[in-house]
């Protein structure tokens, strides 16, 4: 189930919830939902009940309260738990999150890639200027994902004016300076540091780089081991219920950098993608005495699966996803 999708069944049941008599409300047009927050549950966290209750003169917590069951109900939910002042957050049923892992298995880095722009020519208009030139080879790439074709052109009037660098980025190297361009969006003013070549947690380049790095090292090690990925059910272990819910989001992601024009979108999804799997890479392999059995087989192919998104996303940036760092 898609973000989009889940929105809809939180929708659906706030209408059940009305029809049905407990809610006095006009239902609205869409439901906001998203992984949830650090510390949070399950796969993802919708705020329905705190944005109804007003409308509903009921408290956040008791209008959550109505909308729970009818929410447990539907196809595809797991569970539903009420936190907080009254958000719900939602577990999807595993088979979903199977079947996510497998088809990013099977389509590899091309999962996301859709029709959003089929047929379509986006001509990008840049001026001489060193990011410009970098932000529209990465949408070129990225418009090609969603079946678009993009021409980049010198002239007037310009299309594509991004807050030009304050220095000449080439000393960081390649990957780098890309990312320094690409990372920021096109309206912010770069930094141009040594910030993006240290190899530590507070620099998102070497997070997404060495997310993929490992990710790739397991599956390695895994076969030394003996074993190697299969999709399957995996318990909720140090928030993989929230990776999922980022690999799933993966495709509307890629859809809105290329319509919006935007990759600085896909280089912040590629970094909550890498915050999300580096908690749940140390239950990957069996500890100690352990055998390989099948919640490791599962929870590799989910570590696979997020290695191949975020191998997908750097190439699409230009980047290069190292297989060992």
């Amino acid at each position: 189930m898609t973000p989009v999708e889940l929105s809809r069944t939180v929708l659906h049941a706030v209408r059940r919830a009305v029809d049905a008599g407990e809610l006095s409300v006009t239902v609205p047009a869409r439901a906001v939902v998203a992984p949830p927050g650090a510390g949070g549950w399950g796969d993802y966290a919708t705020n329905i009940a705190l944005q109804l209750a007003r409308p509903a003169g009921q408290p956040p917590l008791r209008v959550a309260e109505v909308i729970r069951p009818y929410l447990v109900d539907a196809d595809g939910v797991g569970a539903v738990r009420i936190t907080g002042p009254g958000f719900l957050n939602i577990r999807l049923r595993d088979s979903v999150a199977v079947r996510l892992v497998r088809r990013i298995l099977a389509e590899g880095t091309r999962y996301g890639h859709g029709d959003a722009l089929a047929g379509q020519v986006v001509r990008l208009r840049i001026p001489y200027d060193v990011r410009a030139e970098v932000l529209a080879d990465a949408l070129g790439r990225i418009v090609a994902s969603q079946g678009g074709r993009a021409e980049t052109g010198h002239g007037e009037p310009v299309t594509l004016r991004p807050v030009p660098a304050p220095e000449d980025p080439a000393p960081l190297g390649a990957d780098a300076a890309r990312w320094a361009l690409l990372h920021p969006a096109p309206h912010d003013r770069p930094r141009i540091t040594a910030d993006h070549l240290v190899q530590r947690e507070n620099n998102p380049l070497f997070r997404v780089r060495y997310a993929h790095a490992r990710t790739r090292a397991l599956g390695r090690n895994a076969a030394d081991l003996g074993f190697s990925a299969e999709p399957g059910p995996v318990d909720d272990v140090d928030g993989s219920g929230a990776l999922v819910g980022l690999l799933a989001d993966h495709p509307r992601v890629l859809s809105a950098a290329a319509t919006h024009r935007a990759p600085d979108r896909l280089a912040r999804h590629l970094v909550s993608v890498a915050d999300a799997v580096l908690p749940v890479l140390p239950a990957v392999l069996p500890r100690g005495a352990e055998k390989p059995s099948a919640a490791h087989r599962a929870r590799l192919a989910l570590a696979e699966a997020a290695g191949t998104v975020l191998a997908g996303g750097l190439f699409l940036l230009g980047i290069d996803a190292p297989e060992h760092l």
